[in-house]
């Protein structure tokens, strides 16, 4: 199976001098094409601030990340945002505060498009449509504004800006834990199927143990800016080897 992502000893600072905070230590991990690798741990372990950095949201201080075995940039500028749309896109947790509320639904969808594509605006237009029904909206939710769409179909709508321009890799910074667990569970499903269908490549963020035993092909588990344990998920799940694993484990109710 291929590498897509490779990341190496990165390191990550917050602060500068003696009022420096290491947020991100020596991070190793590696994505293969076609795979979910979730990324577990508690609030504050550096999960969100590693997804930000392989998007190029934030800088690093040292290390390296390669897609496909380019190295990417420490410090993106706005053509490498650009290039790297084709390649990577991300879904954040709160769906409401990650869309611009002045647009339409039409413009969130079609921005993407109209900076970075060369079809027609027609054909746009028709790929925005497509891609709502998709997420099981419909096309006339293209001239509606965000504010009037509950939480769940907000974040199908932040899944097919992202999807739109056909990325290989999804990174979904905890993506449901905002929503309803009525909701919680079409989100995964939905993100199931779409690897399934588009051969996506998926790193998935969150605290749930449970949905990323449903959903994750491998898990790596952060505490403290490093990557304390990672492998297969039935293994990291059911066997977990470093102390930390088996706390969140034993706090999981789906494992007691």
């Amino acid at each position: 199976m291929n590498k897509l992502l490779r990341i190496e000893k990165l390191v990550k600072h917050f602060g500068h001098g003696k009022k420096a905070v290491t947020v991100l230590n020596h991070v190793d991990l590696d994505i293969h094409a076609g795979e979910i690798v979730g990324l577990a741990g508690e609030s504050g372990s550096g999960k969100s601030t590693l997804a930000r950095c392989i998007a190029g949201l934030h800088s690093y201080d040292s290390g390296a990340v390669y897609f496909q075995d380019a190295l990417l940039p420490k410090k993106f500028s706005a053509v490498d945002f650009c290039q790297q749309a084709k390649k990577l896109q991300m879904i954040f947790q709160d769906p409401l505060s990650s869309l611009n509320p002045r647009l339409t639904i039409g413009d969130i969808l079609l921005e993407p498009l109209r900076l970075n594509s060369d079809l027609s605006a027609e054909m746009q237009e028709q790929l925005a449509i497509q891609w709502l029904q998709r997420m099981s909206l419909k096309s006339s939710d293209l001239s509606r504004y965000p504010h009037s769409f509950s939480g769940g179909q907000l974040q199908r709508i932040g899944i097919a800006r992202a999807l739109i321009r056909q990325p290989q890799l999804l990174i979904c910074d905890e993506p449901i834990s905002a929503l309803d667990v009525s909701v919680q569970a079409q989100i995964i499903n939905l993100l199931k199927d779409l690897r399934d269908e588009l051969g996506l490549t998926l790193l998935f963020i969150g605290h749930d143990l449970a949905m990323m035993r449903y959903l994750c092909d491998r898990v790596a588990v952060m505490h403290q800016g490093e990557i304390v344990e990672q492998g297969c998920t039935t293994d990291v799940l059911e066997h977990p080897q470093h102390a930390y694993t088996r706390k969140l484990v034993n706090s999981s109710p789906i494992f007691l």
